[in-house]
């Protein structure tokens, strides 16, 4: 998707998707037809975007819509879910080529400034084959261990961990020997776990994961475990600040690096209270009540202190998501 605002074109991959199209619209406020229909209903879309059509298993194809951009948004990821004919390792590979072949293409460009790359706070657990201790944090210069065996998370999960975690390193690659002022400059947000509302006529399946204690459904409850296995909490942050967040790095002056993104950490047994105390209607049983524990924070004061606001708490996330369940047809009484 290559847009035009003034005098500024940027380019973002994945702009049919939950954040992608959100990010499109936020960007346009300042070939299946089902998802780009969206995109080109929006305000501004008949003169201000360009759609082109790639595939991130084909990285090659988003060369022609980089070319002439000031700023390119990688948002988009190889597929992930429980029906996936994809091998792991493919899924891997693609992500990590998907990177390199973008980030090249920018360099080619000479007109890009910076490449602003879509992570995963996965990709940041301060977890190691010791587990977690009272002192851990999650900050940027946590990875994920590639070597951990984790006892929860179906395959295509932690195919995806991997596959953020050798991504997410290979853009900030492109950041080495920074002297040199013509070299890309890379900005990473491993970002949390994200709901609120959606263009989409569809729920995205983070925003299912985070009322699946609501409904009681076991497949993106799952998804919550995993994370909390992974992280020691469940980082979470609303589709407008990340948006926002993507907004504000590409209009910094100058930015490179990696910066955390999530308004709160809440662990699962916090999740589940919040919503017995303010959805009674609903019968939230034990099995879904997560563990009593102390939660791993995670430090997301690089990116405040860069001047970035985050405008969503907990309890806005959280309720913007049920809303957007139940409208759309998926969170309701049994």
């Amino acid at each position: 998707m290559g847009k035009q605002q003034g005098s500024c074109k940027v380019c973002v991959t994945g702009g049919a998707g939950y954040l992608g199209s959100s990010l499109v619209k936020k960007l346009l406020d300042k070939e299946d037809k089902t998802k780009v229909g969206v995109l080109k209903s929006l305000p501004g879309a008949d003169t201000k975007l360009v759609l082109f059509q790639a595939d991130i298993f084909n990285p090659h194809e988003y060369k022609q819509a980089i070319q002439g951009c000031e700023f390119v948004f990688h948002v988009a990821t190889p597929q992930q879910t429980a029906g996936t004919c994809r091998a792991p390792q493919e899924i891997v590979e693609a992500a990590i080529s998907g990177v390199r072949s973008i980030a090249e293409s920018c360099i080619e460009s000479k007109s890009v400034k910076r490449l602003i790359y879509t992570a995963s706070v996965l990709a940041s657990s301060p977890l190691t084959k010791h587990g977690f201790d009272l002192k851990s944090c999650a900050n940027e210069s946590n990875w994920t261990p590639t070597d951990i065996t984790f006892d929860r998370g179906f395959e295509y999960m932690r195919a995806y961990i991997l596959s953020k975690t050798l991504a997410e390193k290979e853009a900030l690659r492109y950041n080495e020997n920074p002297g040199d002022g013509n070299l890309l400059q890379v900005v990473t947000l491993p970002c949390g776990l994200v709901g609120g509302e959606t263009l989409l006529s569809y729920v995205p399946l983070s925003v299912e994961v985070m009322f699946s204690q609501l409904i009681c459904k076991p497949q993106t409850f799952e998804g919550l475990e995993f994370m909390e296995e992974v992280m020691g909490s469940v980082p979470i942050l609303h589709i407008e600040d990340v948006c926002d967040a993507h907004i504000f790095c590409m209009e910094k002056p100058s930015m490179r690096g990696r910066f955390l993104c999530a308004a709160a950490n809440p662990t699962i047994r916090e999740m589940a209270t919040y919503f017995r105390q303010n959805y009674s209607q609903y019968q939230i049983s034990q099995e879904f009540m997560g563990q009593e524990k102390q939660g791993v924070a995670c430090d997301t004061s690089k990116l405040v202190e860069m001047g970035f606001e985050y405008k969503y708490d907990l309890t806005k996330i959280l309720d913007d998501s049920v809303k957007c369940g139940r409208r759309l047809g998926s969170v309701f009484l049994n």
